[in-house]
């Protein structure tokens, strides 16, 4: 299944801050329905894409939507930050 969407770069502090992109409620829903096939863990494995940089990573449930984790590779090849709108395409499963 492939999503495209476009979110908000987000900070999740902890031991050490991570960056994300909130899924909106109707991609997050579309993943929910396939979510039985592919999670392990609680996560759900996918490959992603922010401009021209591809990446895999696995997606978590919080705030009743998904967490896509955006690497600092990633951040650092497109030029994004904290607060930018990026376009992501995202396809779910292994």
């Amino acid at each position: 299944m492939e999503i495209e969407f476009s979110g908000e770069v987000v900070e999740w502090r902890g031991p050490a801050p991570f960056h994300f992109v909130r899924l909106p409620l109707d991609a997050a829903d579309l993943v929910d329905e396939v979510k039985a096939e592919v999670v392990y863990w609680g996560v759900v494995p996918v490959r992603a894409r922010i401009g021209d940089t591809g990446f895999t990573t696995s997606m978590f449930p919080r705030e009743e939507t998904w967490f896509l984790p955006v690497k600092d590779a990633v951040r650092r090849a497109e030029g994004v930050g904290l607060g930018d709108v990026v376009d992501v395409r995202l396809s779910v499963g292994r």
